[in-house]
């Protein structure tokens, strides 16, 4: 934040506010300290919102929203850990589902709940789960 200000870049320093406002009202709110694991669930729930919003502002033709929206979603990911690949994405619904037993759709509540804190930050869950979905229905 410190270098966002001494720079001038006063979008950068607008993000980081935006995810450190997110933070703190958690905290405020629920009078707990967030530790890492809940911390990167809410910056990994504010990139989700701007994917969401990125999908509707093309629809909707308006380029100059995407583009800022886009901006804020690249700063955010600059926080996340580094996304996994495809291939390492499979690999570990592959292993959870070997390691759950998981053979049905009825399955998928169980392994989400597996998969969620390894892959939470790290990959679009709503991927993961059209990926769990085409797996377990196969």
């Amino acid at each position: 934040m410190k270098s966002s200000m001494k720079s001038g870049d006063k979008a950068r320093l607008g993000v980081i506010r935006l995810m450190l406002s997110a933070i703190k009202q958690i905290e405020v709110d629920e009078r707990i300290e967030l530790d890492d694991d809940r911390a990167l669930a809410v910056l990994d729930k504010m990139a989700k919102q701007r994917r969401e919003s990125i999908g509707h502002f093309e629809q909707a033709g308006r380029d100059d929203l995407v583009a800022k929206e886009q901006a804020e979603l690249d700063i955010i990911q600059e926080f996340l850990p580094e996304a996994l690949s495809e291939t390492e994405i499979t690999a570990i619904v592959e292993q959870s589902i070997a390691s759950t037993g998981a053979a049905s759709i009825k399955d998928m509540g169980k392994l989400m709940g597996v998969l969620k804190p390894q892959l939470q930050g790290r990959a679009d869950m709503g991927k993961v789960s059209q990926l769990v979905k085409s797996r377990l229905s196969a």
